[in-house]
């Protein structure tokens, strides 16, 4: 994960640092849509399970953007994103080890304040409406059991989720290169009664975008 946020952070230099003086039109003070496609880097922090270990996993992320000017300097931008997250993991339940990699699709709504210090810049943040339409579980070793399938299938994941997210994204004329960093504000477990991991998603994006 630090590796992916390090690598995200150096684009977004290189990038803001040859673009810097590019000309083009300057669309701060304009209300624009925009779409955009990039992938996740996710994992689960804050977890609670007997001898469990995640890994991050890669995942799809596409949607669109508005950009609503509140004058040159600042404005919001509420997005609504399909989101992939998710992670791989080992670790035992009903006293037996398993491996297994879960991949979670959400329809992510983020609500950011946007900062523009300068057209080629625009800094954001703010909190994000998370909702759970899909859940895919593949278990990777035969010493898995029935039970523990079960165990997984049955439970209680947290539908709705507030997370909390920023970023920048660089502006070159009408593309947009993205990053991001979220991370969840509640645990996926619903009631608290789960017998497997209780974890909360982070993740890392990085999206290509046009705005019209």
């Amino acid at each position: 994960m630090k590796k992916t946020l390090v690598i995200i952070a150096s684009i977004a230099f290189f990038a803001n640092t040859s673009n810097a003086q590019s000309e083009g039109k300057d669309y701060r003070n304009e209300l624009t849509l925009g779409l955009k496609a990039g992938v996740n880097s996710s994992n689960v922090y804050d977890s609670q399970g007997e001898q469990f270990n995640a890994d991050a996993k890669l995942g799809l992320a596409v949607g669109a953007f508005v950009a609503i000017p509140l004058g040159e300097l600042i404005g919001v931008q509420p997005e609504i994103l399909l989101s992939q997250k998710g992670f791989q993991a080992t670790g035992v339940i009903l006293g037996s080890p398993y491996s297994f990699t879960r991949t979670t699709t959400y329809i992510d709504v983020p609500l950011l304040f946007a900062i523009k210090p300068v057209s080629f810049i625009t800094i954001v943040a703010g909190p994000q409406f998370s909702y759970l339409v899909k859940q895919k579980d593949v278990f990777g070793t035969s010493t898995t059991n029935v039970l523990q399938e079960q165990e997984f299938e049955n439970d209680d994941v947290r539908k709705n989720t507030m997370c909390a997210t920023l970023g920048a994204d660089i502006n070159i004329k009408q593309l947009v290169i993205g990053t991001r960093v979220g991370w969840d504000l509640f645990k996926n477990n619903g009631d608290g009664t789960t017998t497997t991991p209780r974890y909360k998603n982070v993740w890392v994006q990085a999206t290509l975008g046009i705005r019209f």
